[in-house]
């Protein structure tokens, strides 16, 4: 896989971080798929770390908490890294209040 190659939609993977756009709504169908694409990604050695993109997302319930933290425990196991980048005020309260503020790095957009 080349420098910034995609690989499939949602999915790109630029100097060893895995860039991944979520979807408007994250739920238990989303997470599961979301979950074994980037499964795959880590296990096949692309990229060590992980960064979630909520751009687009406005819902998220315990199945997003779950997907996020679940790929923290995988990153970490190929020594990289989880962020969220692109954070609003209801997904940003969503993560402070599962602690996962304290796993990951999170970029919140401006007026939160």
């Amino acid at each position: 896989m080349q420098k910034g190659e995609s690989m499939e939609d949602g999915f790109k993977v630029i100097d060893g971080y895995l860039m991944v756009k979520l979807p408007e709504e994250i739920d238990h169908h989303q997470a599961s798929c979301i979950s074994k694409s980037v499964d795959q990604i880590l296990i096949q050695g692309k990229a060590n770390s992980i960064v979630f993109d909520f751009e687009d997302t406005r819902f998220m319930d315990s199945s997003g908490i779950g997907l996020i933290a679940g790929r923290y425990k995988k990153a970490v196991c190929f020594n990289g890294k989880v962020y969220a980048v692109n954070v609003d005020r209801h997904i940003k309260r969503i993560l402070y209040m599962s602690g996962l503020d304290k796993m990951i790095e999170m970029v919140c957009k401006e007026k939160n």
